[in-house]
This record gives C-alpha cells, sequence and structure tokens, in this order.
C-alpha cells in the first residue's frame, strides 16, 4: 500500500493512538521513520490489555506492523515487551519468522517503560532530545491496539467503533471486554459483576496518570481501564488533593532530599527537569531563575516523584501540572528548546520495580486475572463524544431521527490533525449536540 492512500484510509477510519492523549495516527506514518516500535510495556500497574491483545491477535498485529514498515520504509520493526509477559511472547513467536523486519526487545519490569521516551532509548539507544518527538531521531511508536486497529482498518475495511477495557479493582470477576465506543463506565463495570463496595470511585485508565470519572463518563477510544477504588484509597486521596494545601505542606515538609529529582525517568536520559528544584522556588516564591519554572514543561507527568519517590508523601507532580497550566495560559505554549544532557550513569539502578510500586500504592491486592473477552457486547444506548483525539474535533454529520448502522461516519474530520468518528451500534439518532451524539440501539 502506497503511504498516501494508508494515511487517507486511516484518518476516514477515526485510528488513533488507543491511550494516552488519542493522537491521529496517520500523523505518525512519515518516511523518515527507519524504526518502527510496537509499544507492549504496559506502562501502568494492574493494565493487562496490551500483552492479552497481542497474544490473542499476534499473526494480525504483525501483519499490519510489518506492513506498516514496509509502507514508510522503515530498515526495522521492533516489538518492545516486558520478558515477563511469556504466554505472548511465545504467541509472537509462533509468526516471527514470517516477519523478516520484525524483532523483539525483552524490557525490565519498571514503570513507565511504556512512556514513549523511555521506550526509544531502552529499544533503540538514541535519546529523544527535550521537548521533541521520536521522529525527529527516525523512530515511530505505535501501541498494540492502534496497531490492531490499523490491521481491522485495512484488511477488515473496519473503522474504529468499539475498545477493549480493563475492569479491575473492587469488582465480582476483573475482566477485560470490547465494548461500543460512546457507553458508559456503569455498563461496563456491570460487566464485571459489578463493585463490590459502596460508593466506589471509578478511576478511568492507570493508576498514576489516570482520572476520577464518575457512572456516567463515556468510553472513548483512549479508554483502557477502569479501576474501581474505594473513596478512602490512597490514590483517589491524592487525585482530590488541594493544590494550596500540596503547596503549604510543602513548605514545611520538603527537605531538599532530591529524591523526586533522582528517580526521575525523563532527568534520567538527560532531560532538564529537576522536581525537587521546583518544589524549592515554588515554596520561597523565588522567581530569579526562570528555567526552573519553563522546564516544568519538560516533566512528562508520569507520577513517579509524588507517587513512588519522596519520602515525605508531597506532590510535586501536581503542583507542577498547576504550573504548567499557568505557563500555558501566559502564552508559553513550547517548551524551551535545549540540548538533553548525557544519559546519567546511575539511571540503570534507579529505575522503578513495578512490583514494589503495586505494592506502594496499594494495588497488589488486585493484581489479579481479568480474562480478555474479544466479542462485542453492545449497549441499549451510546452517546459518542465528537472529540476523541488530540487536535481538531469532529463536526457532528448526522440528525436527530436519522437511522444509522454500526461503522457509518457520525463525525466529519476537522482540517488538519483530525479523524472521522463512527457509529459504535446501529440504531437510531436521539440527540445531537456539538460536542455528544446519542444513538438508540436496535437489532441488526
Amino acid at each position: 500500500m502506497k503511504l498516501a492512500e494508508l494515511v487517507t484510509l486511516l484518518k476516514e477510519s477515526g485510528v488513533v493512538g488507543a491511550g494516552g492523549a488519542g493522537f491521529p495516527t496517520f500523523a505518525k506514518l512519515d518516511e523518515r521513520a527507519k524504526t518502527i516500535l510496537l509499544n507492549c510495556a504496559e506502562c501502568e500497574p494492574l493494565l493487562k490489555l496490551h500483552r492479552q491483545l497481542l497474544k490473542e491477535r499476534a499473526q494480525e498485529i504483525l501483519i499490519a506492523f510489518q506492513m506498516v514498515a514496509d509502507t514508510v520504509g522503515a530498515d526495522n520493526a521492533i516489538i518492545g515487551i516486558k520478558g515477563e509477559y511469556r504466554e505472548t511472547i511465545d504467541a509472537l513467536m509462533a509468526y516471527m519468522r514470517d516477519y523478516p523486519k520484525v524483532s523483539i526487545k525483552l524490557l525490565d519490569s519498571a514503570y513507565p517503560m511504556g512512556d514513549e521516551v523511555v521506550l526509544v532509548y531502552e529499544a533503540t539507544g538514541k535519546v529523544i532530545r527535550p521537548g521533541g518527538l521520536p521522529i525527529e531521531a527516525g523512530v515511530a511508536v505505535f501501541n498494540v491496539e492502534t496497531m490492531y486497529n490499523i490491521y481491522r482498518a485495512v484488511y477488515e475495511k473496519t473503522p474504529v467503533i468499539d475498545k477493549v477495557v480493563s475492569v479491575v479493582g473492587e469488582v465480582e470477576q476483573p475482566v477485560s471486554v470490547r465494548v461500543p465506543l460512546g457507553c458508559t463506565v456503569e455498563d461496563v463495570v456491570k460487566l464485571a459483576g459489578n463493585a463490590t463496595i459502596d460508593e466506589p470511585v471509578y478511576f478511568i485508565g492507570g493508576p498514576m496518570m489516570g482520572y476520577i470519572g464518575n457512572a456516567q463518563t463515556r468510553v472513548t477510544k483512549t479508554t483502557n481501564a477502569v479501576i474501581v477504588l474505594p473513596k478512602t484509597h490512597q490514590i483517589v486521596q491524592k487525585k482530590n488533593s488541594n493544590s494550596s494545601i500540596d503547596l503549604k505542606r510543602a513548605s514545611s515538609s520538603c527537605c531538599q532530599c532530591e529524591t523526586c529529582t533522582n528517580l526521575c525517568p525523563r532527568h534520567a536520559l538527560g532531560h532538564p527537569i529537576q522536581p525537587h528544584l521546583f518544589m524549592r522556588a515554588a515554596i520561597n516564591k523565588d522567581f530569579r531563575t526562570t528555567d526552573t519554572f519553563l522546564n516544568t514543561m519538560f516533566c512528562s507527568s508520569c507520577g513517579v516523584c509524588e507517587m513512588f519517590a519522596c519520602p515525605q508523601g508531597l506532590s510535586p507532580r501536581s503542583l507542577i501540572a498547576e504550573y504548567k497550566m499557568g505557563l500555558k495560559a501566559a502564552g508559553a505554549i513550547a517548551p524551551p528548546k535545549v540540548n538533553a544532557e548525557p544519559v546519567k550513569e546511575s539511571r540503570q539502578y534507579r529505575k522503578v520495580p513495578e512490583n514494589r510500586l503495586e505494592a506502594r500504592l496499594g494495588l497488589a491486592k488486585y493484581d489479579k486475572p481479568a480474562p480478555l473477552h474479544e466479542k462485542v457486547i453492545l449497549m441499549d444506548t451510546v452517546s459518542i463524544p465528537m472529540s476523541q483525539h488530540i487536535g481538531a474535533p469532529t463536526t457532528p454529520a448526522v440528525e436527530v431521527g436519522d437511522i444509522v448502522k454500526r461503522g457509518d461516519v457520525i463525525g466529519e474530520a476537522g482540517k488538519g490533525l483530525s479523524v472521522n468518528i463512527h457509529a459504535s451500534v446501529s440504531g437510531k439518532v436521539t440527540a445531537v449536540t456539538k460536542n455528544l451524539v446519542t444513538i438508540k440501539c436496535v437489532s441488526e
């Protein structure tokens, strides 16, 4: 397939990064990419869907991976996967001989191995410049479900209309399920036998970088997990903390031990992010060195500093995020242009072991099997957001009363960085707003 053809197909099929900000995948197809990486690091604790999907759909994903490599003219294609995922690795090895460009890079069980800056270094030895993109180093990174969605778009002519979601935590039967876009978190949790606690809190995404949703939060193209937790859980308490109180606590407790900086994964790769210096400057309202604040734009918000490193339980990541929003509001959109320093020699010994992180977060008891069920579970009603990706939102392409089929375009891509959005069920359109299209399902 020619590059222009694949770009058009993925844009029309609504393929975006199946996690994170949902970067439109067509924009990653670039002839500068001499290496393409498949991210099966399963970055966050408790998440299992990528290793499960890669195990069950190894051949299809390898077909798409080789095709993308050939289309962009990449020299090699590397699957980055943690060495502990033996069943998935065995499933891949059954087909590897048929895909000469593809190789496997075994990764440590450390967090945040799935951060693409960290993954690129682990897999290729290349350091992405601070604030830069992998393509500048000749690398393009795709996650597992994104690559499977490419396969479905190219070989099955199926757009992105559903999502695999892991449901774990305080539920009767942890499970990974495929559900239509636009269903509610409450709908998904019911598929795990409902919550086992009163007043459950629904944590959307991973425990380190996710957010607190509610029963009516909609599943989108980037929803990887719903973690059901009690409202007293430390992760919930940390996420609900007040920044002004966090700053006061830091003022009284931060001892400048530098552990936050020493364990910062981006700092270890030579990026100029030093949380301890930020904390010192913020506490003392010391603005003499503006770089301390501008360099917060290099923070990936991985959360190691506040969820694992700080012996005082302070919140550097949250405070940095607040300052970053302030910088953007003031017009500081792009980070300063700087070069990375040499990779720290101590980096190898300062990786955060995933099992220790899980225990520190009080999540070890929730690390249970969550079997993958791939058959799409349809819902009575879905409300599909018109913005499920970074870039320009889509424009609703249907009206109240229209009858649509699964896969029909209901949102047309905006100009530039945008993709189509499709009906995830067949039925009647019952409501349309600028941001949401609601469909009442009918039997197909």
